[in-house]
């Protein structure tokens, strides 16, 4: 059967006007949007925007504005599904890839993150996001190569920065972490948890006094001083010389904490360290009153009296410790071969 020309000509001209009608509404619609998004109405300017969409279903900034209005009414799914139709539409398009980039990232997705960055590389965080994925991942060298070249190009990044002082600390490579750590701390100097971290890494390396520094500049910036934090601080003042403060904190500990024999301990053995031995002695004492069949404290003071001079009792005492404790006999054959 032949068509009626005159038939499929008006057919032709219906459908070019109802194109053309649903266009125009969904220009109205994307317009009324912007419209409402600037007054800062989102749910108003959302419903907007999903009827602009309705009527044209490949519009593309539509479907970008309907992902930023999302942001702000706290949709992220909603705003993820916005900017990957755009990806849908438009593959390349780089508005969308930096926002799921970044979305992705704050969502601890790494995996997408890192898609979405490969395909924004114009973008300002890309070479970043992609070397804090890798950290977060545990893949600490590339991590170190990403942010390492990141930051030659931008050197006052104190996130980038910390990071690539953490991936050296999970890597043991404390010689490299440091610096890195001292940076961050400078670059931004509101982080407490960075500069307690720093401090324990000092602690670590047996660099006392600066642990010192780092433990009280946390502190002046409002890190907690739990129990951890007071005992940490107190044996880096001891280990460092400050033994006057280092005993008036842990003291403030025992009396939170009278029964604690590890924390007696550790104080006689920093005292005994710093050569303080009528003090570590005292401390020794005050665990022999808990348990008079501690092995370790008996031992402990046996040594401090043959420091005092008194060779044949503290000799004395350390014999009837090892019968007490046998493997302490491990101890004293450790100290016979150091010549201590």
């Amino acid at each position: 059967m032949k068509r009626n020309p005159l038939m499929l000509a008006i057919g032709l001209m219906a459908f070019s006007h109802a194109f053309a009608q649903k266009a125009d509404s969904s220009e109205f619609y994307f317009q009324k949007g912007i419209e409402e998004k600037a007054a800062k109405r989102f749910l108003q300017a959302a419903a907007y925007l999903d009827t602009a969409i309705q009527f044209n279903s490949k519009y593309k900034e539509a479907y970008i504005e309907n992902g930023y209005v999302s942001l702000e009414m706290h949709k992220t799914d909603k705003a993820i599904s916005n900017f990957n139709k755009v990806l849908e539409l438009e593959p390349s398009n780089i508005v969308s890839s930096k926002e799921l980039m970044e979305l992705y990232y704050n969502y601890r997705q790494f995996s997408k993150a890192k898609e979405m960055a490969n395909k924004c590389t114009s973008c300002l965080n890309s070479e970043k996001i992609k070397a804090m994925c890798s950290y977060n991942e545990e893949d600490y060298d590339n991590a170190v190569k990403g942010l390492t070249n990141y930051l030659s190009k931008n050197p006052t990044d104190a996130d980038a920065t910390y990071t690539l002082a953490r991936s050296y600390l999970d890597m043991e490579d404390y010689k490299n972490a440091i610096p890195f750590y001292n940076k961050a701390v400078v670059l931004n100097g509101e982080k407490n948890m960075w500069m307690y971290e720093l401090g324990l890494l000092y602690y670590s390396q047996e660099d006392y006094k600066n642990a010192v520094v780092f433990f009280n500049k946390a502190a002046e910036k409002g890190y907690p001083q739990k129990s951890d934090f007071v005992e940490n601080l107190g044996y880096a003042y001891m280990f460092s010389g400050q033994t006057d403060q280092g005993e008036k904190l842990l003291l403030g500990l025992l009396e939170k904490k009278p029964n604690n024999k590890e924390l007696l301990r550790d104080m006689a053995e920093a005292f005994y360290t710093g050569r303080m031995y009528q003090k570590s002695l005292n401390y020794c004492q005050k665990l022999m009153e808990m348990d008079g069949k501690d092995g370790k404290a008996l031992y402990q003071a046996g040594l401090c009296f043959q420091k005092l001079g008194e060779k044949d009792k503290g000799q004395g005492m350390c014999d009837k410790a090892i019968e007490i404790d046998p493997s302490l006999n491990g101890l004293r054959q450790k100290q016979m071969t150091m010549g201590l």
